[in-house]
């Protein structure tokens, strides 16, 4: 999911990795909504209640929205920066690092949440912010990897390009070419996978609490490991390989 570039990805690796990341977004925004009572997966909502407080002149709330939209800023920059200084040496690792961070943060939230959290004001506005981060790290790295084919976090952007897409395959105009199939394949597959990820993340919230926060990173984590998998595999066949022929 991780190694190939935009222009060499084959369908099966952008239905992974859409998959993958979408039901993480669906996760992260229903149990940050539970939790905090703030969307966390995208920051559509938040410049709307942002205009709402400059109105209101609410100056306390503009600074900590300020921030929030900063802080997702700051994760696209940051994972797009990471890519491109480090593609040309290694395309896996400058793909996995924003993920890695991304764990690490998660991480973050579910052992502070699990052990520490009190619940207030300043400690809900930093958590916040730590998540926003990380979805901001995720969606501008599968963008980046998809060539903007990908973007999981949110569905606005989502809906519009998949009406385009419908509306390009029903057109009696347009050709139905496979190019246009698989968006509408990988478009679909987001939305699934974000609106499940929704209904388990609220489901398991209830349940487990901040513990939900463990379950996301084993699921970023197996995007790590698909691409490391058939590396492994065929160093460990070299080797049993070498030791039978030695034997003989």
């Amino acid at each position: 999911m991780l190694r190939q570039s935009k222009e060499a990805r084959t369908l099966k690796e952008n239905l992974l990795l859409a998959s993958s990341t979408a039901f993480v977004s669906g996760v992260t925004n229903v149990a940050g909504m539970i939790a905090f009572l703030a969307f966390t997966s995208n920051i559509t909502g938040h410049v709307a209640t942002l205009a709402k407080h400059i109105v209101e002149q609410n100056f306390g709330e503009i600074v900590v929205f300020v921030i929030w939209l900063l802080m997702f800023f700051a994760g696209a920059f940051i994972s797009n920066f990471i890519i491109k200084s480090l593609e040309h040496k290694s395309r896996y690792r400058a793909h996995s690092i924003p993920i890695i961070i991304e764990i690490l943060l998660l991480l973050f939230v579910a052992i502070y949440g699990h052990n520490f959290y009190k619940e207030t004001q300043t400690e809900r506005e930093i958590v916040i912010g730590v998540i926003i981060f990380s979805m901001g790290l995720q969606n501008s790295l599968v963008s980046t990897i998809s060539g903007g084919l990908i973007k999981s976090t949110h569905l606005t952007g989502l809906f519009t390009d998949l009406g385009g897409d419908v509306s390009e395959w029903l057109h009696p105009n347009v050709a139905k070419t496979d190019t246009i199939r698989n968006k509408i394949y990988v478009r679909l597959t987001v939305l699934s996978f974000y609106f499940l990820g929704g209904i388990m993340g609220g489901y398991f919230f209830n349940l487990y609490d901040f513990a939900i926060f463990y379950f996301i990173p084993l699921i970023l984590l197996t995007i790590l490991y698909y691409d490391l998998s058939p590396v492994a595999l065929h160093k460990i066949s070299r080797i049993f390989w070498a030791g039978k022929s030695g034997s003989v």
